[in-house]
């Protein structure tokens, strides 16, 4: 779809229009295919599959602080990942403040449902699926990783999950968060800013690979700690890296760039972490 075929959004700031312009910038002209996985304009995917997929899937949601965002702005982590044979998936979801959580929660798993039911057909693989994203998309990412209380009634493997990687991600809101004010994807149940945060919900724990920018805002740096060290307190297999000379938004272009900062390191610890999977299942 093109920014023009969407409903109205709230408005960016101006970093965030100038990252904005930037995601659809170095995603123009990456060729994939478009599915929909429900009604709303937002319910739908884009498949980037290289010319040798070999398995690995990375399902990764855009950020927009919940509010704002495109699927499209996703395509430009398609190249490097693809030339390693990793297909990237990039979902839409329902946006606030027309729509609260669990809404657009509700969206990233019925994605998840649509990629269980038709990756391999469109692999030729077994896959392999890892989860994504950037901010507020890391948010989602890390949420679904953690928990172990929707795979049941969506019909998916329990360990569908192979592995987390958010980038700049949110794990924690309310008391102690760090946030100035409440997003308002949030609502108003005071009740969903626990259920919303990943750091309180860690039911279960496939890898993560955590990474953020050593400019990256204050507030989510501690919280990457934290959930760092959550994850480990469970008996879970973190990764945490931090991208030199990055803000929240250089951040996230890292997940494109071949010899940046995270492809690289990503990829090998995709490539551990799907055998690890591999192992467990034989």
């Amino acid at each position: 779809m093109l920014q023009k075929d969407y409903p109205p959004q709230e408005p960016l700031s101006e970093a965030g229009e100038r990252y904005s312009q930037e995601c659809w910038r170095r995603s123009a002209g990456i060729e994939a295919a478009e599915h929909a996985y429900g009604a709303d304009p937002y319910q739908r995917l884009l498949v980037f599959r290289p010319a040798r997929p070999d398995g690995r899937v990375l399902v990764a949601w855009h950020g927009g602080g919940w509010t704002s965002g495109y699927k499209e702005w996703m395509g430009f982590m398609a190249p490097a990942l693809g030339k390693a044979g990793v297909t990237l998936i990039s979902p839409g979801y329902r946006l606030a403040p027309q729509n609260v959580f669990p809404v657009a929660i509700d969206d990233c798993i019925a994605a998840l449902q649509w990629v269980h039911r038709n990756v391999k057909s469109l692999n030729g693989q077994s896959p392999r699926i890892f989860l994504g994203g950037h901010s507020a998309g890391g948010h989602y990412a890390a949420l679904l990783s953690a928990r172990r209380d929707w795979q049941g009634a969506a019909g998916v493997p329990t360990d569908l999950v192979k592995g987390c990687l958010p980038i700049s991600g949110v794990y924690q809101f309310g008391e102690g968060a760090g946030l100035s004010m409440k997003p308002r994807f949030l609502g108003t149940d005071p009740a969903n800013e626990r259920a919303a945060s990943p750091i309180h919900n860690i039911q279960a724990t496939p890898p993560f690979f955590i990474a953020h920018g050593d400019k990256d805002f204050p507030h989510l740096m501690k919280q990457a700690e934290a959930m760092e060290a959550a994850l480990k307190r469970a008996g879970g297999a973190v990764e945490r890296v931090v991208l030199a000379g990055r803000d929240h938004f250089s951040a996230s272009h890292a997940g494109g760039e071949a010899d940046g900062p995270w492809i690289p390191k990503a990829l090998a610890w995709i490539a551990k972490a799907g055998a690890v999977a591999e192992r467990a299942a034989s």
